[in-house]
C-alpha cells in the first residue's frame, strides 16, 4: 500500500519568480492594515476599553433578544452599550462605558451594573445574572500598554534568537515576516470589528510562534543548501529549499486546521475571535515564511559564499608551508 503524499518528491514550484509582485502586494496590505487600525479603530473588549460588563443567560429563550437589549440599556443614559452574544445563543455580554466621576467612587460602577440588571429583570424575568464586573479606564490602559510591550518583546527576542542561530540577515528576514503577520491580523480585527481582548493577544503570540516555527524550518534547509550548493544561484537555491520543506509545511498547517475549523464553525462564540485569528494566522504565517522571510535574503546580499569561514593569515601561511597553496 502506497503512502499518501500531498506533495510529490519532485515538486519544483518557482516561488521566487513572483517575489517582487508578492512583496509589493504584501507591503500595500500592511500599510492598509495599519490605516484601518488608526482610522476605524479596534473594538476593545472590557479588558482594554474599561467599563462595566454584565453577563446574562436567558433561561427560557433559545436566543437572547440582542436588539431589544441594546435599546433597553441605551435608554438608561449610560452611553452606547455593546451587546454581544457570549457563549451560547441565549447568553449575552453587555458592556457600558463608565462616567469619569465613577472611577473614583467606590461601588458606583457596580451600582450601574445593578441598575442595568434590574431594568432587564423587569422586562425579562427569566434572565439569570452570570457576572457584574468592573474594569477601570486606568487599568484598561495598563492592559493595552503591557500587551503592546509583550508583542514587541516577543518579536525582538525572536529576531535575536534567529540572529544568533543563523546570521543577522536571517534575523532581519524573520522580523519582517513577523511584522507582516501581526500587521495583517490587526487589520483583520479593525475591518471586522471583532472584539479585541486579551484572548486576541494570546492568539497573536500563537501566530508569532507558528510563523517562527515555519520560518526556522525553511531557514535550516536554506543554510544546509548554502553549504552544499555554493555555486547555485541564490533564487534557485531558495526555491529548492522551500520545495524541500513544502510537504512538512502543508501537513503541519492541515493538522492544525483539522482542529481549528470545527471549533471555528461549531465552537462557543466566546472563542470565535481567538480561533478566527489563529486560523487566519496559519495562512498568513505559511505565506510569510515563503514570500517574506526567504526572498528578503536575496536583497540582504546573501550568496553561496556569505557564510563560508574566511581563512586567517596564519592559516594561509600554514597552507603555503605545506605546499597546498
Amino acid at each position: 500500500m502506497k503512502l499518501l503524499k500531498l506533495v510529490p518528491d519532485d515538486t519544483n514550484i518557482l516561488f521566487l519568480r513572483w517575489r517582487v509582485p508578492f512583496y509589493i502586494v504584501s507591503v500595500i496590505l500592511m500599510i492598509l492594515s495599519w490605516v484601518a487600525v488608526f482610522t476605524m479603530g479596534l473594538n476593545y473588549g472590557v479588558d482594554f476599553a474599561g467599563g462595566q460588563e454584565v453577563r446574562l443567560t436567558f433561561q427560557q429563550q433559545k436566543e437572547a433578544p440582542i436588539p431589544q437589549l441594546r435599546d433597553l440599556v441605551g435608554d438608561l443614559g449610560y452611553g452606547e452599550p455593546v451587546v454581544q452574544e457570549f457563549g451560547q445563543p441565549n447568553q449575552v455580554s453587555i458592556r457600558v462605558p463608565l462616567p469619569e466621576d465613577v472611577e473614583n467612587t467606590p461601588g458606583a460602577a457596580t451600582e450601574i451594573g445593578n441598575k442595568v440588571i434590574a431594568a432587564i429583570d423587569q422586562q425579562y424575568p427569566d434572565a439569570r445574572t452570570d457576572g457584574n464586573d468592573t474594569v477601570s479606564g486606568k487599568v484598561a490602559g495598563e492592559f493595552r500598554e503591557r500587551a503592546l510591550w509583550a508583542l514587541l518583546a516577543a518579536m525582538a527576542a525572536i529576531a535575536i534568537y534567529i540572529w544568533v542561530r543563523f546570521e543577522w540577515q536571517f534575523g532581519v528576514g524573520a522580523l519582517f515576516a513577523l511584522v507582516h503577520d501581526v500587521s495583517l491580523t490587526m487589520g483583520f480585527f479593525a475591518i471586522t470589528q471583532l472584539e479585541f481582548s486579551l484572548q486576541i493577544i494570546a492568539a497573536i503570540l500563537a501566530i508569532i510562534g507558528y510563523s517562527l516555527n515555519d520560518t526556522i524550518v525553511v531557514y535550516d534547509r536554506i543554510r544546509e543548501n548554502l553549504k552544499k550548493f555554493r555555486k547555485m544561484p541564490v533564487p534557485e537555491l531558495l526555491d529548492l529549499s522551500v520545495n524541500e520543506t513544502l510537504a512538512r509545511t502543508i501537513m503541519t498547517s492541515l493538522t492544525l486546521l483539522v482542529a481549528l475549523i470545527p471549533l471555528l464553525l461549531f465552537g462557543p462564540a466566546s472563542l470565535f475571535g481567538m480561533v478566527a485569528a489563529i486560523t487566519l494566522g496559519i495562512f498568513i504565517g505559511t505565506y510569510s515564511s515563503i514570500y517574506m522571510a526567504a526572498p528578503i535574503l536575496i536583497w540582504m546580499g546573501v550568496t553561496g559564499t556569505s557564510f563560508v569561514p574566511q581563512e586567517s593569515k596564519a592559516d594561509q601561511q600554514e597552507k603555503v608551508a605545506r605546499g597546498e597553496a
